[in-house]
């Protein structure tokens, strides 16, 4: 099958897979006159591709700028620490154990009032309500409206009368 592209389609091939053979003979001819059969052929104004290499410090002969180590943090779990050689430093042992790192304990103070005043109105309410519902003995309507009331106050209490909600929303303030 023949494609005509322009009306200039040459049967016999545009000659491009020649030349390029012609040249990476050519290049490689210019090498092996060099003596350096490794290196990249050279183009002129273009500067060889950099490539990264690991240089080991103490081929090197520099010092790391930091160290880095895996340790445990307060709560027993894996932590990376960074060790900066710049800092200053008197002692060079390791850390010290998890929570003695500083001299005095903080003291703080935790405060439920918040959550004991929420919870109380809420049983107030319950009980209102179930007061309410005692004396509207004789209106359908109104009593299954409180009842749902009720089921809604007493679902919102379930859910804050537990020491989990008391914990999550405690104030805690530091003693001095």
């Amino acid at each position: 099958m023949a494609m005509q592209i322009n009306g200039n389609y040459d049967p016999s091939g545009s000659g491009y897979p020649e030349r390029v053979a012609e040249k990476q003979a050519a290049d490689r001819a210019d090498r092996a006159k060099e003596g350096d059969r490794t290196a990249e052929p050279k183009r002129p104004g273009k500067l060889p591709e950099p490539q990264d290499e690991y240089i080991s410090s103490k081929k090197s002969g520099e010092k790391p700028t930091g160290l880095y180590r895996i340790g445990q943090d307060e709560n027993g779990g894996r932590k990376i620490f960074y060790d900066d050689p710049k800092a200053e430093r008197n002692n060079r042992e390791e850390p010290k154990a998890a929570g003695n790192n500083r001299e005095e304990p903080e003291k703080c103070v935790g405060d439920t009032n918040a959550v004991e005043r929420e919870i109380r109105k809420l049983k107030e309410k319950r009980q209102q309500l179930e007061q309410q519902i005692h004396s509207a003995s004789g209106d359908e309507k109104k009593i299954r409206e409180l009842k749902n009331k009720l089921a809604q106050v007493e679902q919102e209490l379930s859910r804050k009368d537990n020491d989990t909600y008391r914990r999550q929303h405690t104030a805690f303030s530091q003693v001095e």
